[in-house]
């Protein structure tokens, strides 16, 4: 209610000088956690009065949080064109966004595009720089680039190995070049980041299914089904299993 009694005063408040950047992108991202939408009326407003990249930052994130990835894409390469001369740290930091929006898009020929900007700027450092990477390895992935995909992957796993999707596509990656040694390595710490993950534990059964360890496969599958029944991994898994006869193939929980 009071961010809300807030918005109807600016919209009603006499004209008066602009606040400071900083503070009107706070007050910007702080809509976010509540109202997605007047977050994005804000920041369209603000963009209007010439906000640049602050402003198209703020109306990308509010169109993220809406689940509209393309159109927030387009934003945050707004913001990396407003910042590409006086600030080329926070517009590599935009154009790793807009890249991770547009995957989200189902756009990975878009996303490879914004990545490689983000990369070839050289700012991108820690976490960042490796989910960056990570973000490119998943569009060239797409792209069927396998060999490109595991430099940016191997690279993704230096500063960002504490995210279980890297281990994840690294051990999938593995798995399709037949380096089973390699994908179980990947698979394992993949699980250990994120146990209760059903995609990690459909991707450990494949794993297990190609290196013969019928055992294991039954096993991660079986997990994948009883952790997420309704999930599509859920239904992967139980296809698989179904190989090894309708005994195999486990029964959801009720009320799950």
């Amino acid at each position: 209610m009071i961010l809300m009694l807030a918005a109807l005063a600016a919209q009603t408040a006499p004209a008066g000088p602009p606040a400071p950047a900083a503070d009107r992108y706070q007050h910007c991202t702080a809509l976010l956690a509540d109202d997605a939408v007047a977050a994005e009326r804000e920041a369209t407003r603000w963009a209007a009065q010439d906000g640049k990249a602050p402003a198209s930052r703020c109306l990308g994130l509010a169109l993220v949080k809406q689940a509209r990835f393309a159109p927030a894409a387009a934003a945050f390469e707004a913001a990396a064109k407003a910042d590409a001369v006086a600030d080329p740290l926070a517009a590599a930091e935009a154009s790793a966004q807009a890249g991770n929006a547009w995957l989200a898009a189902g756009d990975p020929a878009k996303a490879r595009v914004a990545l490689d900007a983000a990369l070839a700027a050289k700012r991108l450092t820690g976490l960042q720089l490796g989910e960056a990477h990570l973000d490119r390895a998943r569009a060239l992935v797409a792209a069927q680039q396998l060999a490109a995909a595991r430099v940016d992957l191997d690279e993704a796993l230096k500063t960002a190995g504490e995210d279980p999707l890297a281990w994840l596509l690294s051990a999938t990656l593995a798995r399709r070049a037949q380096d089973l040694p390699r994908a179980k390595t990947d698979i394992a710490e993949a699980l250990r980041l994120a146990a209760d993950a059903p995609q990690v534990h459909l991707e450990a059964g494949n794993i297990a299914a190609a290196s013969g360890d019928e055992t294991g496969a039954r096993k991660a599958w079986t997990d994948t089904v009883a952790l997420a029944p309704n999930s599509p991994e859920a239904q992967s898994a139980t296809r698989a299993l179904a190989q090894f006869g309708p005994a195999a193939v486990p029964k959801a929980p009720e009320g799950r």
